[in-house]
């Protein structure tokens, strides 16, 4: 169990550094704007074109993790992605800053397919929720430190030292990737991967499950900031703060609630939960946009999706082909829905910010008011989960032969991850 819980916590690690990274744009987006001249539509541009190359670099790449050493094609793109990061700091326009998010899309591409093939031969079905709400635990966390440490940096020190310094921790989680004793792989690995994958019908309604939640969640965490400092004036520090906190706060409960319920039901039961938590999501994600100016609260409940999805999807697909399988999801649930949210949330933005200067608002209020009135897209797009997430769950159910609380654990089990 030691050895275990040290991969679990370095993979843990890892995936800190990926969210913390991917999400550095976002508490600096004011600084950049003014910088660059930038309008809401091409502040969006960027994580839309950095999620198109991630999904599509991703399906060669997770073929590769099926085949190849996990532990060392990680470690390579703990280095390459967290590079381009801090390279991004010495951009001296758009196009170059644009030029290294792309590199970036491509070294995080690895990341998941490659910690969850892991972490699928690692822990037993049993507690495979549990391991995976660990694992995505650190969205929230990657989140809440990339907001709380780049916003207060980009206050102090300007953007550029905010990303150079996201990038530091690879220094040590790169070589300490490689220290790792790596699982066996079990099964057939010539499974024909294409063929196998796409014909589960539970595999495509759990994608589309993370198109909508990635258009919800990009949306929200690349536009929280700004949000908070055009619509509720709060300092560029102040906002990556508050974010952070909140973010990372809600996310966190909501792992542990996937990993304390995810692990007593089969697949169908996980996407059930997991709906829950969408639909719930919706009306406290509405309160805290609907605030009035000058309050400041986020509550979403959304982060409990990933360790429950994670495991279901591990639970459908065998073990020769987990990486391949995760590259796909996330080929569709990014292409269909994660590259779009915050381009067409920025550019619902920039159209109602127009009509409100043309109704004489102040450029600044107009801003202000177009970001706010695009927010409303976050608790829409939530009901929509939901209703994906419980369809989903019937397949699932057909998938996994039968549903319900998995056996207990047998007297060998020591329990925890």
């Amino acid at each position: 169990m030691g050895g275990q819980r040290k991969t679990l916590g370095v993979l843990f690690l890892v995936n800190v550094l990926n969210i913390y990274d991917r999400q550095a744009l976002g508490a600096v987006l004011e600084p950049l704007r003014r910088e660059f001249h930038l309008t809401d539509g091409q502040l969006g541009a960027i994580p839309t074109a950095f999620i198109v190359v991630y999904a599509l670099a991703g399906v060669p790449l997770g073929r590769l993790v099926d085949r190849w050493s996990r532990k060392r094609l990680l470690a390579i793109a703990v280095a390459v992605w967290a590079a381009l990061t801090g390279l991004g700091g010495l951009a001296a326009s758009f196009g170059m800053l644009l030029a290294t998010r792309l590199g970036v899309g491509i070294g995080e591409a690895v990341c998941a397919p490659a910690a969850a093939s892991w972490i699928g031969d690692l822990v037993p079905p049993h507690r495979r929720a549990r391991a995976m709400a660990w694992f995505m635990m650190a969205v929230p966390v990657g989140v809440m430190l990339s907001f709380a440490v780049s916003g207060p940096a980009a206050q102090v020190y300007g953007w550029r030292v905010a990303l150079a310094l996201a990038a530091a921790p690879a220094a040590l989680l790169a070589p300490a990737l490689l220290w790792l004793s790596e699982p066996a792989r079990t099964g057939d690995a010539a499974v024909p991967a294409a063929v196998s994958i796409l014909r589960m019908p539970a595999l495509w309604w759990i994608a589309v499950s993370g198109a909508v939640v990635n258009f919800v969640l990009y949306s929200f965490s690349y536009f929280i900031a700004a949000f908070l400092t055009r619509f509720h004036g709060l300092s560029v520090a102040h906002a990556g703060v508050w974010s952070g906190i909140g973010s990372g706060a809600a996310g966190v409960a909501g792992a542990l609630a996937a990993g304390a319920f995810g692990d007593r039901a089969r697949g169908g039961g996980r996407l059930r939960f997991a709906a829950c938590a969408a639909l719930a999501a919706a009306p406290l994600a509405y309160f805290a946009i609907s605030l009035p100016r000058g309050t400041v609260a986020e509550a979403i409940a959304l982060l409990m999706y990933y360790g429950l999805v994670y495991a279901a999807i591990q639970d459908l697909v065998g073990p020769a082909l987990r990486g391949t399988a995760m590259a796909v999801y996330f080929l569709i649930m990014y292409l269909c829905g994660g590259a779009f949210g915050p381009l067409l949330v920025g550019s619902l933005s920039d159209r109602l910010a127009a009509a409100a200067a043309g109704a004489g608002a102040p450029p600044e209020a107009a801003r202000a008011a177009g970001l706010h009135g695009a927010m409303y897209v976050i608790p829409t797009m939530s009901l929509v989960l939901a209703v994906v997430l419980w369809v989903g769950a019937r397949y699932s159910r057909t998938a996994a032969g039968s549903e319900g609380m998995l056996p207990p654990k047998s007297s060998t089990d020591t329990g925890g991850l």
